[in-house]
């Protein structure tokens, strides 16, 4: 099978965002009266808002208070207080250059919102590289529902079995594993090779990756 396309995650894989989430939301959780502990959260990281509150909170919802201000208490400290922190992951810029560079076609697909998203890509320091992109406001649920990447698909007019996810959680490979895609898998986002297992392959980071690319597939002309 001949690659068209990459359909590509952002945070955990280009951007070292997943932990921060993950302190957000309890933070976020904390301030409305609901303790949940860090290790709670962390695995659940690849997931939107609208997923996370009510796994963890079976009486909460985004769309209801708390829950609409627990979800934009998160975003605001993500954006606000911990975005110092925010890191790209090795090699995130240089992987994104090769992969325009290889004539594949590229779009983002990602749980964040519009704002999020902005934020996440001047981080990762390809902010002036990816201009198609799909975010929450895209899909009417995040993953592992297989939307978003169904909206990047029909976006980017791209066929399922023609196009690979580089992505970092579980959620990210079932949500691509509904839609028909398969999954390279970085290590970045905090997952161990058993959680990513569904991936095809598995690197590092995106520095990894691109070490590996002539053996990867991405440099095949199939996939295996």
């Amino acid at each position: 099978m001949v690659l068209d396309g990459i359909v590509l995650d952002i945070d955990g894989t280009l951007v070292l965002s997943n932990d921060i989430h993950a302190r957000a939301w309890v933070e976020a959780f904390a301030r409305q009266g609901y303790e949940v502990p860090y290790d709670q959260v962390r695995p659940l990281m690849g997931m939107g808002g609208d997923q996370l509150i009510p796994h963890l909170f079976a009486e909460l919802s985004e769309d209801a208070e708390p829950g609409k201000t627990i979800a934009s208490d998160h975003k605001e400290l993500v954006l606000n207080q911990y975005r110092p922190q925010l890191k790209p992951t090795a090699g995130a810029r240089d992987l994104v250059e090769k992969l325009l560079a290889t004539d594949l076609h590229v779009i983002v697909a990602t749980s964040a919102s519009d704002r999020e998203l902005g934020v996440m890509l001047k981080v990762a320091d390809v902010e002036d590289l990816l201009h198609e992109t799909t975010s929450s406001s895209d899909a009417e649920n995040s993953k592992p529902d297989p939307d978003i990447i169904v909206a990047a698909l029909q976006k980017a007019k791209l066929a399922p079995d023609r196009v690979v996810m580089l992505a970092d959680t579980p959620y990210d490979i079932e949500a691509a594993g509904k839609a028909g895609v398969k999954v390279i898998a970085v290590r970045s986002g905090g997952f161990s090779d058993d959680e990513l297992a569904g991936a095809i392959a598995i690197y590092d980071d995106p520095a990894d990756l691109l070490h590996h690319y002539d053996r990867s597939p991405l440099g095949q002309t199939a996939l295996v």
